[in-house]
């Protein structure tokens, strides 16, 4: 299985968190997706014949594209095979004629960037949506056959407490989505929310706070019937992203725009994340893989899933003291990283990493 990823970086603001590569120069989508059509047309051989199942429209704000560039899009790719294309959404962004539109061309699944159902909470993070919007928007979709979804929360917000993420929580559960994403927040230097906290005028949440509302959401999703299928998803049976878990195993894939990764098992290479420079004339940069990168991967991607990676991967020694602690649980011919492990899964990578 392979895929495509197509990086779209247009957003109508900027959010106060976001270190991700995007831009408010709306006026440039159009010259921005010719420039994506003529990359598909040079790179069409990376993936060196394999069928693509799934495509992935992120960014940025992929539900800020005209439909009839978005349509020009799907048309462009190999879209007859593909199991699952997903398109990232403002629930801002949807309303029927779009949700109509993005159908017909060949989406059958959104992922909505709902983030908070707090009203207060979503102005400081600077979302242009309200709770209400978000609730709508999904309601909107599951009643029009878009059944294919997935929204995303963060937690571990300014402020925010484990009643606080209780909450959040249970208003998702109510809306009765296959797929959630719940992330907790990284507050970067460069961001608005950075240069807050360096200023001292917020606080970030104290880890067992952090850990708390992490297991909240896991015990919460599972006992309502979701799978904990990597450390921030979980899916009903048959839901889980097609598409993110080619990151997660090892599949190749295909990035299409400013920003975009690639990789095809031997290389990874990636494109300048200039929009200006990406749509005159494209920069990329390569680097291939060597033995030791791929081992690396194969333990930082399959810790972070519930499959974990095979036990003849690293050597027993390495990997006891965490089976020990409890941290690592020996299931079968697989180590897989236990609920109490997610906590500090960096550290358990790094000391596994060559």
């Amino acid at each position: 299985m392979a895929g495509i990823y197509v990086h779209i970086p247009f957003c109508v603001s900027r959010c106060t968190y976001c270190d991700f590569f995007s831009t408010t120069q709306l006026e440039k989508r159009s010259a921005y997706v010719q420039a994506l059509l003529k990359e598909w047309q040079e790179r069409q051989d990376y993936l060196q014949g394999q069928e693509v199942e799934t495509i992935y429209f992120g960014g940025g704000t992929p539900s800020t594209l005209k439909i009839e560039d978005l349509r020009l899009l799907m048309e462009a790719l190999p879209t007859e095979n593909a199991q699952e294309i997903t398109l990232e959404a403002n629930p801002g962004d949807i309303d029927e004629e779009h949700i109509k539109a993005w159908q017909a061309m060949g989406i059958n699944r959104l992922s909505m960037g709902v983030q908070s159902f707090d009203d207060a909470m979503l102005r400081r993070l600077g979302r242009r949506h309200t709770a209400k919007q978000a609730m709508d928007a999904v309601r909107l979709a599951q009643r029009l056959g878009m059944n294919n979804l997935s929204i995303d929360l963060i937690y571990g917000l300014p402020d925010q407490t484990l009643d606080d993420w209780k909450k959040q929580v249970a208003t998702a559960l109510t809306l009765d989505v296959p797929h959630l994403s719940t992330y907790c927040l990284m507050i970067e230097p460069s961001t608005p929310l950075g240069k807050e906290y360096s200023a001292g005028k917020i606080k970030e949440v104290d880890e067992d706070t952090e850990n708390n509302m992490y297991d909240y959401i896991c015990s919460e999703a599972q006992a309502n019937g979701y799978e904990h299928y990597e450390v921030s998803n979980f899916a009903k049976p048959n839901y889980h992203s097609q598409h993110n878990s080619c990151y997660w195993d090892g599949s190749w894939y295909l990035g299409l725009g400013a920003g975009a990764h690639s990789y095809n098992g031997t290389t990874r290479q990636w494109n300048e994340a200039d929009l200006e420079g990406y749509i005159k004339e494209r920069k990329e940069e390569k680097e291939v893989l060597t033995e030791e990168d791929n081992y690396n991967e194969k333990i930082m991607l399959g810790l972070r899933t519930m499959s974990g990676i095979a036990d003849d991967l690293v050597e027993a020694p390495a990997i006891q003291p965490w089976i020990e602690r409890g941290l690592i649980l020996h299931t079968g011919k697989r180590y897989i990283a236990s609920q109490t492990g997610q906590h500090i899964l960096n550290t358990i990578i790094e000391s596994l990493m060559k």
